[in-house]
């Protein structure tokens, strides 16, 4: 897998650091990264838009979390830092799965992560107060039904990964399952929207 070259930078509340780079001072909340490993390490329009809305999320402080189509796990690291209790981590990719358990070991945050790689199918079913899903529209849409499902009531959906075509149809979808915005970012190329379940 090709390595990948980046310094440490701020997103929000957030230090995205290298590891084995030094914590630079002053430093946000620490998320460390290796240098190799899957998509994700803050730069994307999609995720740099989910670390900043983030920090804003009601409830985040001992919360249980899912986190699909992971990535290095850079949310579920994020949702820590912020204080959830418990993430599930969940990608299809086997390297990104691996690159999301290098990078909990990294944080030495292995107690409060769990990483698995499969399907959203792949987990027991239980609710979350907060799902965060940087994946396509074309993902999100059959799956607002479970997702919504997998929400505690008064719980939170972070939604990207959507092209600007697919944001109406997205935003259709989950209010029709009950779900209001309460927050969005518009990107160049992607939008993404924080979901409220009633």
């Amino acid at each position: 897998m090709s390595g990948r070259i980046f310094k440490s930078f701020s997103i929000g509340l957030f230090t995205i650091i290298p590891a084995g780079d030094p914590t630079p001072n002053p430093s946000g909340l620490p998320i460390v990264l290796g240098k190799k490993g899957a998509f994700g390490s803050g730069e994307h329009e999609t995720t740099a838009s989910c670390l900043e809305i983030m920090p804003t999320i009601p409830g985040i402080q001992g919360s249980r979390a899912l986190d699909l189509g992971s990535g290095t796990g850079i949310l579920a690291l994020a949702a820590v830092r912020l204080g959830a209790e418990a993430v599930v981590a969940v990608d299809l990719e086997e390297a990104a799965a691996v690159s999301c358990q290098e990078n909990v070991a990294f944080n030495g945050l292995e107690g409060r992560i769990t990483t698995v790689c499969g399907e959203l199918a792949s987990i027991e079913i239980q609710l979350f107060d907060l799902i965060l899903a940087n994946i396509y529209a074309d993902i999100l849409l059959p799956l607002a039904d479970q997702l919504v499902g997998m929400t505690n009531p008064g719980g939170h959906l972070l939604l990207s990964g959507i092209p600007l075509q697919d944001k109406f149809d997205i935003v259709q979808r989950y209010t029709r399952l009950g779900c209001s915005v309460v927050d969005s970012r518009i990107g160049e190329e992607f939008a993404t929207y924080l979901f409220l379940r009633p």
